[in-house]
């Protein structure tokens, strides 16, 4: 990976894409069982990745951050949807659900390629930041599309409920939560010092878990605390982060092996898939991102170098593949 400058999640994805073409067998796992194994490693990317950040880096792009986050994420969806049905034929209801799935940059790719290099200005920790906030806004986005029901403004007013109780109950759960774990992390002590990073992440995943069961997005909460758990000075926190970096590290793996897995080759390369493929993703990289994004990107103080770095960074992965 580091010699063809290839993200190493792209090769773990191929490599077991071409594995289950050759060796049938491997490609059994039921879909349901393929998607809880990449929902609890994006616990984990999401966490660290939050950790990574830091309060600090993350509230002096907090504006551009929530804006790409937000907006971003809507009007990719909305301009992927209009190319599906208009240029490629696609039901309008199936277009969104494309463009809802296609719509977020994923925090394991981008973490992955930007966690290693040194990135003047603010784009790193905008990239970052914009990758971890909009997974839980496409995901809230898939979700409420899936549950609408009826039709007309009936259905908009629907969706639009579901995607603002996950965004507020999602919030609400990693600000808590994040606050109250850093409180354990510095005041409740532990026989062991290995315990104290394998308690950080067990109390991760127990905020996703009391985020989803409220009907709130469980990946924003572990995002969220895990940013504000970040600059918190505690116990053993440098051994924490090592542990999370490494339990990280396998999580990405170990998505992106199930989702090359469950990836018929045969269904993707027939013509009539993988032509229309490349060019919703031509269009991604070449028109939707640049344009688009690049008006919101507008209001933001950026240099043009570091615009144009942002607009050509809208790296996607495990996210997507898992909502398609």
């Amino acid at each position: 990976s580091a010699l063809i400058r290839v993200p190493a999640p792209a090769l773990f994805l191929v490599v077991a894409a071409i594995a289950a073409k050759l060796f049938p067998a491997l490609g059994v796992l039921p879909r349901s069982t393929a998607e809880s194994i990449v929902t609890i490693a994006l616990v984990f990317i999401l966490f660290d990745g939050g950790m990574h950040i830091g309060w600090r880096r993350f509230r002096a792009s907090l504006g551009a951050i929530t804006w790409l986050g937000l907006a971003g994420t809507a009007v990719t969806a909305i301009a992927v949807a209009a190319a599906a049905h208009f240029l490629f034929g696609f039901d309008f209801r199936l277009a969104l659900l494309l463009g809802a799935a296609l719509a977020p940059t994923d925090p394991a790719v981008v973490f992955s390629v930007l966690g290693k290099r040194e990135i003047t200005g603010r784009t790193g920790t905008i990239l970052e930041g914009e990758s971890g906030a909009n997974d839980p806004v496409g995901i809230a986005l898939m979700v409420s599309l899936l549950a609408v029901s009826g039709t007309g403004m009936d259905a908009v007013l629907g969706g639009a409920g579901e995607f603002l109780l996950q965004m507020a109950v999602g919030a609400a759960v990693g600000v808590a939560g994040g606050y109250g774990l850093a409180k354990v992390m510095r005041h409740v002590s532990l026989p062991n010092e290995a315990l104290y990073s394998i308690r950080t992440v067990a109390c991760a995943t127990l905020i996703y878990a009391a985020a989803t069961l409220l009907h709130g997005s469980g990946f924003l909460a572990v995002l969220l605390a895990g940013i504000f758990v970040g600059d918190s000075r505690t116990p053993f926190k440098r051994e924490i982060e090592r542990f999370s970096a490494g339990i990280a590290s396998l999580a990405e793996i170990a998505a992106f092996t199930i989702l090359g897995l469950s990836v018929s080759l045969d269904a993707v390369l027939r013509p009539a898939v993988l032509w229309t493929g490349l060019g919703i993703a031509a269009l991604l990289i070449l028109v939707i991102r640049p344009l688009f994004v690049g008006l919101l990107l507008i209001p933001v103080r950026l240099r043009l170098g570091e615009r144009a770095f942002v607009l050509w960074a809208g790296l996607k992965g495990a996210v997507p593949i898992l909502l398609g």
